[in-house]
C-alpha cells in the first residue's frame, strides 16, 4: 500500500470505532467482524473476503499501540488537505518556483534544534510511516512489513495445564503460489512504470508550489502488471487454507495469547511477515478449579468428619492422594496438598487446594434422626455462636 493510502484510508471506519476508542474496544470489535466475514463462515462470497481483508489491515494498525500513534500523527499532519509526503517547490523569486526538494530532506539531514533529545523527531517520524530516509528509498523498492493477525483456538482444561500441540486451521493472505508474489501470470515479468520510472511518485505543479504523490498509473508500486496472475488477480497475495501446528505452552491461561513470530500476512519487497498470534480459550473443569498456578477442589465431607477427623482420599490430574483431616476441622477450611498444581516451564509448580465443605443431607431416616437428636440434647449447652449471641443479649 502507498503512503498516501496509508493515511487516506480510515481504520478506525472499517472496524466501526471511534478514534479515540480503548484498545479494549478496537480489539473487541476486530474479533466481532472477523468471524462475521472469515472466509470460513462465508465460502464463495468475494465481497466478505475483500472486507475481512480491510478488517485485518485495519487491526494490524490500530492493534499496535506504536503503529496507531504512528498512523494518528500522520493524519493529524496530513489527513486535513496539508501536505502529503513527499516533495514540493521551493519558493522561486517571482513566484516562478525555484528548484523544488524534498520533504523529508527539511528534515532528514539536518536535526532540528532539540530533535536529539526526542529520539528523532519529525524525520523518525516520516522515515517509520513512508520508509524514505533522506530520499534514499523509493515508494517502489522499500520493503514492508506484513501485517499481524489473529486467531482463536480452545482447549481443555488438562491441556491447558500441561500444555499440548494441536493442529491449527487458518484461511489468511499469503504470497500467491501462481505468480511467488510478483502478481504477473506465469510466463511474464511486471513492467518497469514508464511515467514514474519506477519510482511509485510523480510530482506536479500547483501554483508556486510542486508536490509529489503516488503514482496513479501503477498505484504507488513502480510497476506494471500487463497480464496479471488467474490466481491473485496482480496483487502478488490469494487468500487459502494452511495448517499449522501450534505448540501450547503447559500452564496456559485463559483468553492468553502466544505469538507465532512471522506465520503473519507475508510482506512485501523484502519486508518480513507479519506475526500470527493465537489466542487460547480454556474450556472450564467440571471438578477443578484454578487460581494462579494452584489447582482448587471442593470436597464434600460429613459433619462427623470434621468433628471426629478422618483420611480422604481426594483426586489430582495424576491419580489420587490421601488427605488428613484433623478433628474438630470447621466447613471451608482449605488444606494444601504440596505439588500437586500447575508446573510451569520456568520451574514453579503450584499446589492443590481442598475445601472441605459439610454436607447436609435432604433426608433422613428414623434412626439417624433420633441419632441426632440425642446428640442435640447432649450439646445443648453448647453455643455454637457466642459473639451474636451476646450482641443480641446486649439489645433486649
Amino acid at each position: 500500500m502507498s503512503a498516501r493510502d496509508w493515511i487516506d484510508k480510515d481504520f478506525y471506519r472499517e472496524l466501526g470505532v471511534s478514534s479515540d476508542a480503548s484498545d479494549a474496544e478496537i480489539k473487541k470489535a476486530y474479533r466481532k467482524l472477523a468471524r462475521e466475514l472469515h472466509p470460513d463462515a462465508n465460502p464463495g462470497n468475494t465481497q466478505a473476503e475483500a472486507r475481512f481483508k480491510a478488517v485485518s489491515e485495519a487491526y494490524g494498525v490500530l492493534g499496535d499501540q506504536e503503529k496507531r500513534k504512528q498512523y494518528d500523527e500522520a493524519r493529524r499532519l496530513f489527513g486535513s488537505g496539508g501536505f502529503r509526503p513527499g516533495g514540493f517547490g521551493g519558493f522561486g523569486t517571482g513566484g516562478g518556483g525555484g528548484g523544488s526538494f524534498d520533504f523529508s530532506d527539511l528534515f532528514g539531514g539536518q536535526q532540528p534544534a532539540g530533535a536529539g533529545a526526542a529520539g528523532g523527531g519529525i524525520s523518525d517520524l516520516l522515515g517509520n510511516l513512508f520508509g524514505r530516509r533522506g530520499g534514499t528509498q523509493t515508494a517502489a523498492n522499500r520493503p514492508r512489513r506484513g501485517a499481524d493477525v489473529e486467531t482463536e483456538v480452545r482447549i481443555d482444561f488438562v491441556e491447558a495445564v500441561k500444555g499440548a500441540t494441536v493442529p491449527l486451521r487458518l484461511s489468511s493472505p499469503s504470497t500467491c503460489d501462481t505468480c511467488k508474489g510478483t502478481g504477473a501470470k506465469p510466463g511474464t515479468t511486471p513492467r518497469t512504470c514508464p511515467t514514474c520510472a519506477g519510482a511509485g511518485l510523480v510530482s506536479r505543479s500547483q501554483g508556486a508550489f510542486a508536490f509529489s504523490e503516488p503514482c496513479r498509473d501503477c498505484r504507488g508500486t513502480g510497476r506494471i502488471v500487463d497480464d496479471p496472475c488467474p490466481e491473485c488477480g496482480g496483487d502478488g497475495v490469494s487468500t487459502k487454507s494452511r495448517t499449522l501446528t501450534v505448540r501450547i505452552p503447559a500452564g496456559v491461561d485463559d483468553d492468553q495469547r502466544i505469538r507465532l513470530a512471522g506465520q503473519g500476512e507475508p510482506g512485501s519487497g523484502t519486508g518480513h511477515a507479519g506475526d500470527l498470534y493465537v489466542r487460547v480459550h480454556v474450556t472450564p473443569h467440571p471438578v477443578f478449579g484454578r487460581s494462579g498456578n494452584d489447582l482448587t477442589l471442593k470436597v464434600p465431607v460429613t459433619f462427623t468428619e470434621l468433628a471426629l477427623g478422618t483420611t480422604l482420599e481426594v483426586p489430582t490430574l495424576d491419580g489420587k492422594v490421601a488427605l488428613r483431616v484433623p478433628p474438630g476441622t470447621s466447613s471451608g477450611r482449605v488444606l494444601r496438598v504440596r505439588g500437586k498444581g500447575i508446573a510451569r516451564k520456568d520451574g514453579q509448580t503450584g499446589d492443590l487446594l481442598v475445601t472441605l465443605q459439610v454436607a447436609v443431607p435432604a433426608k433422613l431416616d428414623d434412626s439417624a434422626k433420633a441419632a441426632l437428636e440425642a446428640y442435640a440434647a447432649t450439646t445443648t449447652g453448647q453455643d455454637p455462636r457466642p459473639e451474636l449471641t451476646a450482641m443480641l443479649e446486649k439489645r433486649s
